[in-house]
């Protein structure tokens, strides 16, 4: 038996379903209104027909029906009945409907679509910005708050299957945008765990190795858009039904270049990651690359920008170094928020405290492109952190005091997931998220179902 209460779904606030009923309910009255003045006020029994059959019955049986001390009960019952054949009827009208729209799936799915389209549309406009695992692992809760999502994606990878489609296919790395469109994404399982199939074993050739399903169905999509990646981005995006938009930073290619602190030159972000060498400066090559007009667009009208989580000097800095993109944040009157990292990342922040993150990312804007900076306090248990320690990772300290003297307002929270490993905690960050939102913007919230 099907479960009726995915129908209540069709009245949560938002649904734009409630209105017609009401619209339907007035229709009714009118309906009779007009029925009564084509009767000229003539009284009519609507209860002629049941009273009658009920006299009938009564004659028949000899028993007097009407005043017999059970009439109370039975009436009742009869009428409940009644109301709930009428409830079944339409339930299993909708049940049709919905299994001839959506094959082996029913009103849930045609119902969560709506939701998803009318009630989530509601919600405030965010900007994220940033690149990695971090980000996407952020999009996943934030898109239970609301679709009005852009998820602004740095394209400096040049490690593993990205690296490779870059130069071969002549494309922007793809890796960190899949990521984001999978965390978005509305598409069953199935679909989600092709994306995220990587290609590896001894009986993959050497083309296939290492290649994630889903880089290599953007980089077609890319060549049946005539190698327009921004086309190729967005059939993606409607393959798997993503909440929001995924937009790279910049369209054109770049290369991220780094100067170290003993004065060499290193290019490529991952040769910038392996290096053991503290970094002092990084931008990228060439330096002129722009923005697209939806990236300054969307920076424009948000509710709240969110920057990072992420690697500082790998995922969110490089964005900040597209020309433009720093100058619309400056310019936005949105909430922006820095999501500082809960670990630090070997060869790349190694000592780093939450106001060496922040420092690190002024140091390469000319002015202040965030208001709050989001700090973890919560600590992972101590056997997750001998583990981290082993490869040189460490807790990043949340000297909350520093940063309030570099003139920002820290948030102070645990925000980590309590799992094998220490990542930002979904749900967590996204609460913490919309509440920087203006409260006339902050939309119908969160519902569980």
């Amino acid at each position: 038996m099907s479960n009726p209460l995915p129908s209540f779904k069709w009245l949560y606030p938002g649904m734009r379903v409630k209105r017609w009923i009401a619209l339907a309910a007035i229709g009714i009255v009118i309906g009779l209104l007009g029925a009564g003045l084509l009767l000229k006020g003539r009284p009519v029994d609507a209860l002629a027909l049941p009273n009658a059959i009920i006299r009938w019955t009564a004659q028949r049986a000899r028993v007097d029906v009407i005043h017999h001390p059970a009439a109370f009960w039975v009436g009742a019952a009869l009428a409940a009945l009644g109301l709930g054949l009428v409830f079944a009827s339409v339930h299993r009208l909708a049940s049709s409907i919905s299994s001839a729209l959506v094959p082996g799936g029913g009103r849930s799915r045609i119902a969560d679509t709506v939701y998803r389209n009318r009630y989530l549309a509601q919600g405030p406009r965010v900007v994220a910005i940033g690149g990695g695992t971090g980000l996407s692992t952020m999009l996943r809760g934030l898109k239970q708050y609301t679709s009005n999502i852009v998820a602004v994606v740095t394209v400096t990878d040049d490690g593993g299957s990205s690296g490779k489609l870059q130069t071969q296919l002549n494309i922007l790395p793809p890796g960190d945008i899949r990521n984001c469109l999978v965390a978005l994404a509305d598409a069953e399982s199935t679909m989600l765990d092709l994306f995220q199939y990587r290609f590896h074993g001894p009986d993959v050739s050497e083309g296939l190795r290492d290649h994630a399903f889903g880089n290599l169905l953007i980089a077609a999509m890319s060549g049946i858009s005539g190698g327009d990646f921004e086309e190729a981005v967005r059939r993606t995006s409607h393959v798997l039904n993503i909440r929001g938009r995924v937009l790279p930073s910049t369209l054109k290619r770049i290369s991220l270049k780094a100067e170290m602190e003993d004065g060499s030159i290193l290019q490529g972000e991952t040769t910038i990651a392996s290096s053991k060498k503290r970094i002092r400066k990084i931008w990228l090559d060439p330096p002129d690359a722009s923005p697209l007009d939806e990236v300054l667009e969307a920076i424009a009208l948000a509710d709240v920008i969110v920057i990072g989580p992420g690697s500082v000097f790998t995922s969110v800095i490089p964005n900040l170094l597209v020309r433009g993109i720093p100058e619309a944040l400056h310019k936005s009157r949105a909430r922006k928020v820095y999501i500082c990292n809960v670990m630090t990342q070997p060869g790349e922040t190694d000592g780093f405290s939450a106001s060496d993150h922040v420092k690190a990312i002024s140091v390469h804007v000319q002015r202040p492109v965030f208001d709050y900076v989001m700090v973890n306090t919560g600590v992972p248990t101590l056997e997750l952190l001998n583990k981290y320690r082993q490869s040189g990772a460490i807790l990043v300290e949340p000297d909350t005091d520093r940063i309030r003297a570099m003139g920002y307002k820290p948030i102070r929270g645990s925000f980590i997931s309590q799992t094998d490993v220490v990542r930002h905690d979904a749900a967590r960050l996204a609460e913490a998220i919309m509440k920087l939102v203006p409260k006339g913007r902050r939309g119908p919230g969160i519902l569980s179902f």
